[in-house]
């Protein structure tokens, strides 16, 4: 009877902060059918009249480019940018974690240090580099970097998770006739799929909703992502800014995102979880 007690008691108090984080959405769409007169004179949730206009007229966008080019330039950085990641971090996660090699301590070491270097820091230098190669206004300096694996905690996570898995099936491998490389892809690659999608995960969310290094290295509006074209649908109309037509772009900006967790939260939470705890 206790115990019966205290499970509704947990559930209750998931529910209420479950609401309380969840809240914030329901606002944001219900708020997209409302005018500024609404949004700004009244508090509450459902609007008056529900009307579509706002969404139809914000994916029209400002100027000669529309909602529809700012969302597939989103896609053409973020889709490139993630696919590289996984691939790449996986691959120096697994020679990590499987190989013996002259200063891979020292290495792994420094790629670690890596992670305490704030954005600031590099950011300069990294846009000089990138800028005498001629990358700026393009979608290069997200993929390159993507290419080279220069993310060292989706790494470290990959390497934890590799960990956990027994050795004696890279052994049964290569008794069976598998190189290396066969190896990762055949046997351990399979396994890895919730680290691999946590990968999936953060650097989609984290580019998805970039807007500082976006804004660093695209200048045209031709090549503007969703972050900088809300950022450009706010400056461009002065005192007199449709808010609900911001409201309703942005909501449909965190629909593939939010999709995205939705259905790969299991794997997620085992990646998660597994590379926090293997070691």
């Amino acid at each position: 009877m206790r115990s019966n007690k205290n499970n509704l008691i947990a559930y209750v108090i998931l529910i209420v902060v479950g609401a309380a984080m969840i809240y914030p959405l329901f606002w944001l769409f219900f708020a997209t059918f409302k005018d500024n007169k609404e949004l700004f004179g009244k508090m509450t949730l459902l609007p008056e009249h529900f009307s579509f206009s706002a969404y139809r007229e914000g994916w029209k966008g400002s100027g000669q480019f529309s909602y529809l080019t700012f969302y597939l330039n989103t896609f053409k950085l973020v889709i490139p940018t993630v696919a590289l990641t996984a691939i790449s971090t996986g691959i120096v996660a697994y020679g990590f974690a499987r190989f013996k090699f002259p200063m891979k301590k020292l290495l792994f070491m420094l790629m670690i240090s890596t992670l305490m270097l704030p954005d600031a820091v590099i950011m300069i230098p990294r846009y000089v580099v990138f800028n005498k190669f001629g990358w700026v206004d393009t979608y290069l300096p997200f993929w390159v970097p993507a290419v080279l694996a220069c993310y060292p905690f989706l790494i470290f996570m990959q390497i934890q998770f590799l960990r956990g898995i027994p050795r004696e099936l890279d052994e049964s491998a290569y008794m069976d006739g598998c190189n290396p490389l066969m190896v990762y892809v055949r046997i351990l690659a399979p396994l890895m799929k919730p680290s691999i999608f946590s990968v999936i995960i953060f650097q989609t969310l984290w580019r998805w909703n970039d807007y500082f290094n976006n804004l660093v290295y695209i200048s045209s509006v031709k090549n503007y992502t969703l972050s900088l074209a809300l950022k450009m649908s706010i400056d461009s109309q002065g005192a007199s800014t449709p808010w609900n037509q911001i409201l309703a772009m942005s909501f449909l900006s965190l629909i593939p995102p939010v999709l995205l967790y939705f259905f790969a939260q299991k794997y997620f939470v085992e990646g998660i979880t597994a590379g926090g705890i293997k070691g």
